[in-house]
């Protein structure tokens, strides 16, 4: 018999017999035995040794900056028979005591809690991510990000969309203005019924000939990312996408599995097969991309030596085609 709480849970989420694993298998993976939620298990996990009695911009910033180098953006809970919640104690022991990462609606709702935690004014927003293939938003709300007002002024706080069009810090919710950071120059851009984030790169050398082709590299130098209203959402406006992202077999994740994680001069990225190097350098206004395909022996190595993320079962890695860049 399961316990009680559970057929909550089993409503709430849409459970699949499908899926390997259900939700009452994964509070077994990560198990909360180990205590509540805490910000010092948090600090710890994102490097964090600062002071943080005072919610202010300088403070964001640094945890903002810690977390997208200590936690990556990934989707192979998916590809590993678990499956994805929105609940946040299991997200915390995941990401927190697991040495996980986890999507947007994972990191995102996590990161709140703590700006909560901490003392932010913070408010989750959703956004529409937009597709350079049609050339128009995604009808859903598919992504979450917070808004952080501080001295009256506010942020856009993310810390999991990945790759190059990952911000290390969040952006002040101002039109039109440009703000460079390590991966080009982004800017928030009002356009009436919605705020559009927006980014200018650099050209892209690659290094490996084999791959100077490749659908995985952005040669777009500005492109929109994606859109959102400033209207609050709560967990709940998330239920259903965040079944469908990882049951529906056109979405992006189900066909695509995907590691990355920030780095002092760049980033990483394991999408299905293929490892990559990225090394910012805008003094000579290029990205070098070192890319190169692995075999399934290595990415266990791979995962575990460049992402720092120990899966607890067997990674079915995938890349089927899907519109994807890094």
């Amino acid at each position: 018999m399961f316990p009680a709480h559970f057929l909550d849970i089993y409503v709430k989420f849409y459970y699949q017999p499908s899926l390997n694993c259900s939700i009452y298998a994964q509070q077994q993976l990560y198990p909360q035995s180990e205590g509540e939620m805490n910000l010092e298990e948090y600090f710890k996990r994102i490097g964090f040794h600062g002071l943080y009695d005072k919610p202010d911009l300088a403070t964001l910033k640094l945890i903002h900056k810690q977390h997208v180098m200590s936690v990556p953006f990934e989707n192979l809970s998916i590809h590993c028979g678990e499956r994805i919640t929105m609940d946040l104690d299991l997200i915390f022991n995941k990401i927190v005591r697991s040495s996980r990462g986890g999507w947007c609606l994972e990191n995102n709702f996590l990161f709140g809690w703590v700006l909560r935690e901490m003392g932010y004014d913070t408010t989750t927003l959703g956004s529409r991510v937009f597709n350079s293939t049609s050339n128009e938003f995604c009808p859903g709300e598919t992504h979450l990000v917070n808004k952080v007002v501080i001295d009256g002024k506010a942020y856009v706080a993310d810390v999991s969309f990945g790759v190059s069009s990952q911000v290390w810090e969040p952006l002040e919710l101002v039109s039109g203005k440009d703000q460079p950071q390590a991966a080009g120059v982004f800017r928030l851009i009002d356009e009436g019924d919605m705020w559009v984030l927006e980014k200018t790169g650099r050209r892209a050398e690659v290094l490996n000939p084999d791959f100077a082709k490749s659908s995985l590299v952005d040669r777009k130098e500005t492109k929109k990312i994606y859109g959102f209203t400033l209207v609050p959402r709560k967990a709940d406006h998330f239920f259903e996408t965040n079944h469908k992202l990882q049951t529906d077999p056109t979405s992006l994740f189900t066909n695509k599995s995907i590691c990355s994680l920030q780095t002092p001069t760049g980033f990483r990225a394991l999408v299905g097969w293929t490892y990559s190097e990225v090394i910012y350098k805008p003094e000579q206004g290029v990205d070098v991309l070192d890319m190169r395909d692995v075999t399934d022996d290595e990415i266990e190595l791979i995962l575990r030596e460049k992402f720092n993320v120990k899966l607890q079962n067997k990674l079915q890695s995938v890349n089927k085609t899907a519109c994807y860049t890094i």
